[in-house]
């Protein structure tokens, strides 16, 4: 009930009425706390979280009653209302309690264990530093570039960016989108992100070595919003890039591009757009590799120019780019703008709605889930501020401050890591505009310097604010603020009116929105608006405060510019202000600052050194500190000069200096069949010279395999401990995959000839249409048995060949050999083999000379990022041994490795008891915690866990061919039972068609998906024409077929 100050009021009638209450009658806690006082009960044991409007609204109907033995009853009731959300606030209290001392426990086991498995006692580097903007991989504040303090710098920095033609790629997914005249406010999802987002890439597309920037967002074409959403293509106007036009080209500059997903004519909220993140995932990939080539063209000397990193902004964005950052093996960055286990946690202390009401209304599971994701695929993570660090990505599995700094240390000292991981967390403010802000000058009455000979007439909303005011000369307190509790500005009107001195010097100014009548405002609203009104009072203030009703944007400017020409000061006293970018605005229009300790203001005053810092809670504090920049003009004028000096490292030149900057910084990554280090061409070639030189080490990239036993690759040794080793290993693929994809197949001790069948595969490329077999029966019987009536429902159009299969499943290759042999069938059958739940893909070859399977080992380079090689698998190893040790009347172990099944890229483990193992949600926590990054999958009707790579699943398999060989993801049709192995989801949706087959696995949704940690609902795309059902007949199967289009009835 923050701020709801009219409760003291009905609280004291209680206290006022006490005499009428027969007292044989009253309630038990008025007779029990003998001397009761309800209004400092309120104040001390109600929490300040909770809004019980309802409240206020009995209080009303309690004071309208003429009957006293009524209306008492009424107050008597409403006692006991507070009473009960004492109560509430207690217990919500204890369990917040206990949630952190799980969590603290959870973090210290797992941090005891990383530091155990990396086998070293903590040296003092290892210790570390503060939290802030620092990395797991190398660089700190000190260590990071130098911010730019003059136009020679930036100049200088400009000349270094010449030559660069950097393509970059922005995710913005809800709300509505549009370079100019952005209908902000207009609902909760278009608000100050999509501002900055707009201008973020406005910005990067005017930096000298950005060529192009695609800023990616949803398409709506909806009725109720306005033609320019659905647009597919905006072209930005770009600001100040007129010295850079050389660089311009055919497609150079920063674009908005909508990308169509979900419903076609309708605007949906962001919570319910997570079953339509994989259609926008296909979309955007399809773009980006449309809009790479075209670049190469133009650039990139005929080869693709791929992003050099993409950003997600906001959990949903994160997860799209979390996806499409693994198709195209490209680096990552997030920023989160509000995180969901913060709402989550503020949710829960307010108690209105339960943890099931809660993800229900918001879907704050999957969307802590997506920002999980965000943290295991992210390079960088950038913030505004450090408490964004040390207060909200805390609370989350995959960043640890403590274990950062331990990883970071044993980095810098070259030491392994044992395939732990952590995102760099970078502080990088959020950019303005300051080009067209002219501090203020002169007095009140006067002009603004140097404009006497053609004065100006002064801004309407002066006179609109100087109005209130019976001395305007005085210096202007200025404080612009929404009516919100949060904001705190009762307690500034309480500290203006209780200091005289103060109050004999300057005046108060409160912007608190546009209203019409206190009686049109939100309950919370009006009731701060009328405390400051009853403060007013209370102080005599008439003549001395303003609070004008309406204002414009355009003229906040303004307003910063009339307490600049009063020579005020601006004040932001927010018990917490998570940035602050109104003490921004304020000091490039010349205004001093006095701002809350509490959230990004701290970081805010270190870089402009221009104000003062009070603690919210303490209304002396708040006085003192105004009076001080008031009465001390030598301070108030040092406080100016250095706000204005030191403004520029808050412009978007500097931010964008230093988001490349970090971009830079990483390790540089792309589709690797693209990369010759030769520097001859990649594209297809008929030179004998070509061929004989790509031919050398086939077996490396492309291995026939005979026995499905492990093939090499990249091993389970740690890549830190054998740097020159991975280097080499991977030159030798990226050759060896150069060779394949110029049509060279060779044995492993001769080459095939050009002429030989062998040339022609992978054969996939050559179908119309693709279907994936992605069943999940947790038998091989049943799998083959549901194969040969896919076959039988398209056997014409298989035998002519336009239509070929994919066998997508958990299976190890050695099963993959039992099923074809068991089952009649011939590797030929099947163009493709997704294996290992998707760390594994293998290709049919036609020739029965070359073997029944060849592996694609550039996968393997495409899917390796942050895979935690042997630190990872003694973790599971550990894991599984205690899962064991807690069931301690079970001899035999409940879950053990699979040595013959496991590979490179896939750690297998037989589940004997799959009701007595954690669900997947926890060991991925438990993996997460000891920063960990990969994909934990219970298959086979929970017998089996699979944990590969981060980057690695089936779904993204399937973009990989797309990526890797040109196969379109809408020529492909899925075929999936009605539930399946725990990366089920992944399998529906997208651009890809998909079919159900009724009846199928049914049993596996109660096994497997009953403990997730969000509901499968949420992210299963209903009412989707791109998703039929089909009994489990060939006839059946067809008519659904026919139904998609895919086949001519």
């Amino acid at each position: 009930m923050a701020g709801n100050d009219w409760i003291n009021s009905y609280l004291e009638a209680i206290l006022d009425v006490g005499p009428g209450l027969d007292e044989k009658k009253s309630s038990l806690l008025l007779r029990e706390r003998g001397r009761f006082s309800p209004t400092r009960y309120f104040v001390e044991e109600v929490v300040s979280g909770f809004d019980e409007t309802d409240l206020h609204r009995a209080w009303v109907r309690a004071q309208a009653t003429r009957s006293p033995q009524e209306r008492n009853t009424r107050l008597e009731n409403m006692c006991w209302r507070i009473w009960n959300l004492a109560r509430q606030k207690k217990q919500l209290e204890g369990e917040l309690a206990q949630r952190n001392a799980k969590r603290r426990l959870e973090r210290e086991r797992g941090r005891r264990e990383a530091v155990a498995d990396m086998s070293e006692d903590l040296s003092e580097g290892e210790k570390g530093d503060a939290v802030g903007d620092s990395s797991a991989h190398g660089d700190s504040i000190r260590s990071r570039l130098s911010r730019i303090n003059s136009a020679d710098a930036m100049e200088a920095w400009a000349n270094q960016q010449k030559g660069k033609k950097l393509y970059i790629v922005l995710i913005s997914l809800h709300g509505l989108i549009r370079g100019e005249n952005m209908e902000l406010g207009r609902d909760s999802d278009t608000g100050g992100q999509v501002k900055y987002v707009v201008e973020l890439a406005r910005a990067l597309g005017s930096m000298p070595g950005v060529y192009r920037v695609d800023l990616f967002t949803r398409q709506v074409s909806a009725p109720d919003v306005d033609w320019s959403y659905g647009e597919p293509t905006e072209m930005l106007t770009l600001r100040d890039s007129e010295d850079f036009l050389e660089e311009m080209g055919e497609s150079s500059g920063a674009y908005i591009v909508r990308i169509p997903f979900g419903p076609k004519d309708k605007y949906i909220p962001k919570e319910l757009l997570w079953p339509h993140i994989p259609e926008f995932v296909d979309g955007a990939l399809s773009h980006i590799i449309q809009m790479s080539k075209s670049l190469g063209e133009q650039i990139g000397g005929g080869k693709p120019v791929w992003p050099v990193a993409i950003h997600g902004h906001y959990a949903d964005a994160g997860d799209s780019a979390a996806l499409l950052s693994g198709a195209l093996n490209v680096p990552m960055l997030f920023t989160g703008h509000s995180l969901g286990r913060d709402k989550l946690e503020q949710l829960l202390k307010q108690g209105r709605l339960s943890r099931d009401e809660i993800n229900s209304t918001y879907k704050i599971m999957r969307r802590i889930e997506a920002e999980e994701l965000s943290l295991d695929s992210s390079e960088i993570v950038i913030t505004s501020t450090r408490q964004e660090i040390e207060q909200q990505w805390r609370l989350y599995d995959g960043f640890d401050p403590i274990l950062e700094r331990k990883l970071r240390a044993r980095i810098k000292r070259n030491v392994s890591c044992y395939g732990r991981f952590m995102p760099r967390m970078a502080i990088i403010p959020p950019g303005m505009e300051f080009h067209h802000i002219i501090p203020q000058d002169g007095d009140v009455d006067g002009e603004i310097e140097g404009n006497e000979d053609h004065p100006t007439p002064d801004p309407p909303i002066w006179a609109e604010i100087m109005r209130f005011f019976t001395n305007p000369r005085k210096p202007m307190i200025l404080a612009l603020a929404r009516p919100d509790p949060k904001k705190n500005i009762t307690t500034l009107v309480k500290a203006f009116g209780e200091c005289r001195p103060l109050r004999e010097l300057a005046n108060l100014t409160l912007i608190m929105g546009n209203r019409d009548g206190i009686d049109e405002m939100s309950s919370t609203n009006a009731s701060v608006l009328l405390s400051v009104l009853k403060l007013i009072d209370k102080y005599d203030l008439y003549g001395q405060v303003a609070y004008p009703k309406h204002h414009k944007q355009s003229d906040v400017p303004d307003i910063y510019r009339l307490a600049a020409k009063t020579k005020g000061v601006f004040i932001n006293p927010a018990f917490i202000e998570p940035f602050g970018l109104t003490l921004i605005e304020a000091a490039a229009h010349g205004l001093p600052i006095v701002a809350t300790k509490n959230g990004g203001p701290v970081d805010i005053h270190r870089v402009l050194d221009n104000g003062l810092l009070v603690d919210p809670h303490d209304q002396q504090s708040i006085a003192d500190a105004l009076l001080k920049l008031v009465a001390e003009k030598h301070l108030w004028a040092k406080c100016r000069q250095n706000g204005l000096k030191n403004i520029h490292l808050f412009s978007w030149p500097e931010h964008c200096k230093t988001y490349l900057s970090r971009i830079a910084s990483c390790k540089p990554r792309h589709p690797q069949w693209q990369k010759n280090d030769d520097g001859s061409d990649t594209s297809d070639t008929d030179s004998p010279g070509d061929s004989l030189r790509d031919i050398q080490d086939l077996s490396l990239n492309l291995k026939f395999s005979l026995d499905g036993e492990k093939t090499g690759g990249s091993g389970n040794d740690n890549s830190l401990d054998s740097e020159g080793t991975a280097t080499d290993k991977k030159s030798k693929i990226e050759n060896d995959v150069l060779a394949w994809s110029k049509g060279v197949v060779k044995d492993t001790r001769k080459a095939v000839d050009q002429n030989s069948s062998s040339v022609k595969f992978p054969s996939l490329r050559r179908r119309k249409q693709i279907f994936v077999i992605a069943v999940d029966f947790d038998t091989i019987t049943s799998l083959a048995e549901a194969t040969r009536k896919i076959f039988e429902a398209v056997e014409k159009e298989r035998t002519e060949g336009s239509i070929g299969f994919i066998l997508s499943t958990s299976l190890a290759i050695s099963e993959i050999r039992f099923f074809l042999s068991s089952g009649g069938f011939s590797p030929s059958d099947f163009d493709a083999f997704i294996c290992n739940s998707g760390s594994d893909l293998y290709y049919s070859t036609p020739n029965p000379e070359d073997g029944p399977f060849v592996v694609d080992f550039y996968y393997h380079s495409h899917i390796e990022y942050r895979w935690g090689g042997e630190g990872l698998r003694k973790t599971l190893v550990r894991w599984a041994s205690s899962v064991t040790d807690k069931k301690a009347d079970n001899k035999e172990g409940i879950i053990t490795a699979a040595e013959r099944l496991s590979t490179d890229y896939c750690y297998a483990f037989t589940v004997k008891m799959p009701g007595s193992v954690p669900a997947v949600k926890e060991l991925q926590k438990v993996l997460r915690i000891q920063a960990l990054r990969c994909h934990a999958i219970y298959c086979q009707n929970g017998t089996r866990l699979n944990v590969i790579p981060v980057c690695a699943s089936r779904s993204q398999a399937l973009r990989y061919l797309y990526v890797r060989w040109g196969v379109e993801l809408a020529n492909m049709v899925v075929f999936a039972g009605e539930c399946g192995d725990t990366d089920y989801e992944g399998l529906l949706g997208g651009l890809h068609k998909s079919v159900i087959l009724k009846g199928v696995c049914s049993s596996a949704s109660n096994q497997l998906h009953a403990n997730r940690s969000y509901p499968l609902t949420d992210v299963m795309p209903s009412e989707s024409p791109n998703i039929v059902r089909a009994p489990e007949e060939s006839s059946g199967i067809r008519n659904s077929l026919e139904q998609l289009g895919c086949l001519k009835g």
